[in-house]
C-alpha cells in the first residue's frame, strides 16, 4: 500500500490510521522498519505514531542516543477521552541505527531483550544498517521526500 501526505496533518492522519491497524504478537515484539533518505520523514513519522498512541514526552530523534523508550498509556477503549489510541502495547521503542556499523551494534542497546517482549512496539529507523542482526520486520515502511515537497509513505 501507498499513500500520500503533504502536510503535517495528513502525516499525524496516516499515522492514526496506521496505529489502529496494529496488534502485538503473541511471539514477541512488533518491529516496524523505517527507511528513507536524511530528512525523508522517518522520525516525523515516529512522532505522529507516538503521538497517536498518547505519549505525552517531547518524542525527539534518538540518533545521538540511539534509542529512547516511551511507556505507553495502559488500555481502555479504543480512542481515549483525549483522542488518541489506546494501545495494548506497553512500551514504543524508538531506535535511529544510522551511527551504528552493523546489526552486532544492537546489542549494546539490549535488542535482544526487546525484540523477544511482545509489549514492546519497535520503530526502527535505518534498518539496511543493522540488516544482519534484524528477525523478519513486521511491517516495512519506506519514505521518500517528493520534490514538491509531500511524503510518499509505502508498506510492505
Amino acid at each position: 500500500m501507498e499513500t500520500i501526505v503533504r502536510t503535517l496533518a495528513e502525516l499525524e492522519t496516516e499515522a492514526c490510521r496506521f496505529v489502529d491497524g496494529l496488534a502485538p504478537s503473541p511471539r514477541g515484539a512488533t518491529l516496524v522498519t523505517l527507511s528513507g533518505e536524511l530528512g525523508a520523514g522517518k522520525t516525523a513519522f515516529t512522532k505522529a505514531v507516538a503521538k497517536a498512541l498518547g505519549v505525552t514526552d517531547m518524542v525527539t530523534s534518538p540518533t545521538f542516543v540511539l534509542e529512547k523508550i516511551y511507556q505507553l498509556p495502559e488500555c481502555g477503549h479504543p480512542v481515549s477521552t483525549e483522542g488518541h489510541r489506546m494501545s495494548t502495547f506497553k512500551r514504543l521503542v524508538h531506535i535511529d541505527a544510522y551511527r551504528l556499523e552493523s546489526g552486532k551494534d544492537l546489542a549494546t542497546l539490549g535488542f535482544d531483550e526487546l525484540i523477544q517482549n511482545s509489549d514492546n512496539l519497535i520503530m526502527l529507523e535505518w534498518p539496511e544498517i543493522v540488516a544482519d542482526a534484524l528477525p523478519a520486520p513486521s511491517i516495512r515502511i519506506s519514505i521518500v521526500a517528493n520534490p514538491d515537497g509531500s511524503r510518499t509513505i509505502s508498506y510492505v
